[in-house]
């Protein structure tokens, strides 16, 4: 029996090729675009998890609580609090502190070498305590994770950066130099991280050594906060993290005192880390964990128009199979069997496309992790087999169900004395309300991808307050920062370099530094923070600040007077510029407060998602990491190579790195590039899937209608008025799509644009954009089936029925 059902079946696939094809082709697209946002939503939902105690490991998090009542988060927690917790808490099991990427120039000479090879990294390195290992799993290859970290001048690196800077020689006992002042000895070797952490460290170096890399390091300072500290613990129960948090305002009231009030203290589990876009990681892209549920729903709804598009296919062919059925009924039948038998031809065609979406995924995976920026694979694991099983099971319950339960309870009678007809009972009703549904899904992703769009151009486009373009920043060697002048003079020789500025950082960073401040003789400090932009008297130069009141600043080493911007000035109350200059201020790197000499136009610290912060700018030598160059010519790749020549002549020890601002800029937005290429094509691949549908469906209406069309033309009817008949309902089911669409995308895209400070306003354009798209869509493909119909001879037309 189960032979002759895959015989049937065959025959009948065989026999409509063109509907079979079309099947194959629309759930192929859609079950690989369903299989490559698995893999992406996978990876993210996995991030850590492989560490055995995960839900017993915490992060320790700070939030700041101004006076004006804002809230500021930071993954950071201080340095001593990691001895505290493990020794002052019984609910703690094990704490450790870990100092992220700090930035080295590590240095390794080779025997026989004359000069050494250096590499300056700016991640993949950690300061460790040893108890991090008791926390995070790693594999160990070489060493003891009790012992490696103890001493100071001790560090474990992973078998990557072993080869890249050991080769293939033994990493054990190797010495490396940091920064050309200390040098550390390999006591470990650790199996690469897998993919999917948080924590990407490749060269662990012991705590111990800060204190040689820094002398000046504070390691009890509470006060001492950075992006990059990270503070991990496990807890013996993880409902103990109640007691935890009820413990931190004691903890707080005994180490700031008054100020306690601002400072608290929370245990994060591990498991919300990675979507915690409040304290995301500095260079990390931000990923929500409302952007997977919605790419989520996007694979469902690509999965679903694919089985709509093969519901209605076989729906409006189910005249065609009527008498097949009638007789099989006749002949014994039952109606079990006749599903199983259309359920089984589903089952062919689901098996082939699957095959097929593999391959489509398996080629499209290259660009796809080019997008995304992380590294999937289509590995046949428990995981992605299971998934694809299910997919495959779904598609054909949903696909095949309906179809087989329409086409197995035909009236034997009714079927073979042909009294069915595709237009009427529910079968019609079914088949436009699953239409509509692909509309609105097709017409949604429009929307959503033209909001995105309009948003992404508005980024780009927006006036950030300075220019941006033609600068080049190269980082300064960190123990040589006293030839910057040297550097400077060097560098303006040449005639194509305008200006050259040292500073800690440019106009807009992804890191915001600031701290506490107060204007005049106010006893208290003010009760917002103000940020800092720490650079010299070119700074405004070269990186096209506008001032708008006093004067530049002076040549200086030392904070010894402000400029501030506009957006203090508004925070203060204060409207004129000219009431501003002269007043002094106190930052908390100065003892002393020192004048306000000059205002500048707003421009952005961070990206468009944030408001301009309160911000100034002051001279402080000690803090400059960096140096921007603005050319011009229209050479700028030879340009640089003279900037690279006079930097190694100055620097002949440190790497020159180079990035020109408005590459560092776009890194503020790859989030939004990521969802915006995502929408895109989604909705290009459901807007396909759609088509598909549409085509074949509209040929097989061609076909039914075959001598009504025939009986219309010899009656006079024009070709014109021939595809407006066929078209018009297709374009009703277009516009109640736009209808149902047009709210729900309108709901979702302004939730999305809530992420912004500064964003674009959603206009009726955009929904009218849409429509238009999918009328052209719908009616190009109505159109090309009808003419073609209105063009047959009438009596050939007449005579195929």
């Amino acid at each position: 029996m189960l032979q002759n059902y895959f015989k049937i079946a065959w025959r009948n696939l065989t026999a409509q090729r063109s509907y079979t094809l079309l099947n194959i082709l629309g759930l192929s697209v859609g079950m690989a675009g369903g299989l490559l946002l698995f893999l992406f939503i996978r990876y993210h939902l996995s991030t850590d998890r492989h560490h055995t105690q995960f839900d017993r490991i915490f992060r320790v998090v700070t939030d700041m609580h101004l006076d004006d009542g804002s809230v500021e988060y930071y993954p950071e927690a201080p340095l001593p609090m990691a001895q505290t917790l493990r020794t002052q808490y019984p609910q703690i099991e094990q704490a450790a502190f870990l100092i992220l990427n700090r930035e080295l120039l590590v240095s390794f000479q080779k025997p026989g070498q004359p000069v050494p090879t250096r590499f300056q990294e700016h991640t993949g390195t950690g300061l460790a305590e040893p108890e991090l290992f008791d926390i995070l799993d790693y594999q160990w290859l070489r060493g003891n994770s009790k012992t490696a970290l103890r001493e100071p001048n001790s560090a474990v690196i992973s078998e990557s950066w072993a080869r890249k800077y050991f080769g293939e020689a033994d990493p054990i006992g190797q010495t490396l130099n940091l920064n050309h002042t200390v040098n550390i000895k390999i006591t470990g070797l650790l199996a690469d991280p897998p993919r999917t952490t948080d924590v990407d460290v490749h060269l662990f170096i012991s705590m111990a050594t800060l204190k040689e890399m820094d002398p000046e390091f504070d390691l009890t300072s509470w006060w001492q906060l950075n992006s990059n500290y990270r503070l991990f613990c496990t807890l013996k129960d993880p409902e103990l993290v109640t007691q935890m948090e009820a413990a931190m305002p004691a903890l707080s009231k005994k180490q700031f005192g008054k100020d306690a009030r601002f400072i608290q203290f929370h245990f994060q589990p591990l498991q919300n880390v990675h979507f915690d876009v409040r304290r995301i990681a500095t260079g990390a892209t931000a990923i929500r964990p409302s952007l997977l549920w919605a790419l989520g729903l996007v694979g469902v709804f690509m999965v679903l128009t694919a089985c709509i598009n093969f519901i209605n296919l076989a729906t409006a062919q189910a005249l065609r199979r009527s008498k097949e059925v009638g007789i099989r009924k006749t002949l014994g039948s039952t109606r079990a069997q006749l599903v199983r038998q259309f359920l089984l031809e589903t089952a062919l065609i689901v098996l082939t496309a699957s095959g097929m979406a593999l391959l489509i995924a398996g080629l499209s995976l290259p660009v796809f992790n080019q997008w995304v920026n992380i590294s999937l694979s289509l590995r046949p694991d428990g995981p992605t087999l299971g998934f694809i099983t299910l997919l495959m099971g779904v598609v054909i319950l949903l696909a095949g169900g309906y179809p087989a339960a329409v086409l197995s309870r035909f009236s034997p009678w009714a079927a073979l004395k042909g009294k069915l007809t595709t237009r009427s009972g529910s079968g019609y009703t079914v088949r436009q309300s699953l239409l509509i549904m692909q509309f609105v899904i097709c017409q949604a992703l429009i929307i959503g991808s033209l909001v995105v769009a309009t948003q992404v151009r508005y980024i780009q486009n927006a006036d950030v307050g300075f220019r941006k373009d033609n600068v080049v920043v190269v980082n300064l060697p960190t123990s040589q920062k006293a030839s910057r002048e040297l550097l400077k003079n060097e560098l303006l020789q040449y005639p194509e370099i305008k200006s050259v500025s040292a500073s800690h950082r440019p106009p807009s960073a992804l890191i915001m530094n600031g701290g506490s401040f107060k204007l005049g003789d106010k006893a208290e400090w003010e009760p917002f923070p103000i940020r800092e932009r720490l650079a010299d008297a070119d700074y405004l130069k070269t990186y096209g600040l506008q001032l708008v009141a006093g004067r530049n600043l002076s040549e200086s080493d030392t904070i010894r007077e402000y400029l501030i911007n506009e957006a203090l000035m508004r925070k203060m109350n204060i409207r004129d510029p000219q009431q501003v200059l002269g007043r002094k201020m106190q930052y908390y790197l100065s003892p002393v407060a020192l004048p306000i000499v000059g205002v500048v136009k707003d421009f952005h610290l961070r990206s468009l998602r944030d408001e301009i912060a309160p911000c100034f700018i002051a001279s402080y030598f000690t803090m400059f990491e960096r140096v921007g160059v603005r050319i011009s010519g229209p050479n700028p790749v030879q340009t640089v190579q003279r900037i690279r020549k006079v930097w190694e002549k100055i620097y002949p020890d440190a790497v020159f790195e180079y990035e020109f601002l408005d590459d560092q800029l776009a890194q503020f937005y790859e989030t939004e590039n990521l969802i915006f290429r995502l929408v895109n094509t989604f909705a290009g691949i459901a807007i396909l899937i759609c088509g598909l549908g549409l085509y074949g469906l509209v040929s097989l209406v061609v076909v039914q209608r075959t001598k009504e069309i025939g009986v219309r033309k010899v009656l006079g009817a024009s070709v014109a008025s021939i595809v407006a008949l066929l078209s018009k309902d297709f374009l009703k089911l277009v516009v109640i799509g736009l209808v149902i669409a047009s709210p729900i995308a309108g709901y979702a895209m302004n939730q999305w644009l809530q992420e912004f400070a500064y964003k674009i306003s959603i206009e009726w354009w955009m929904f009218a954009l849409a429509g238009g798209l999918a009328v052209l869509v719908a009616l190009a493909t109505v159109s090309y089936q009808s003419i073609r119909a209105a063009l047959v001879n009438p009596v050939k037309s007449l005579r195929t029925e």
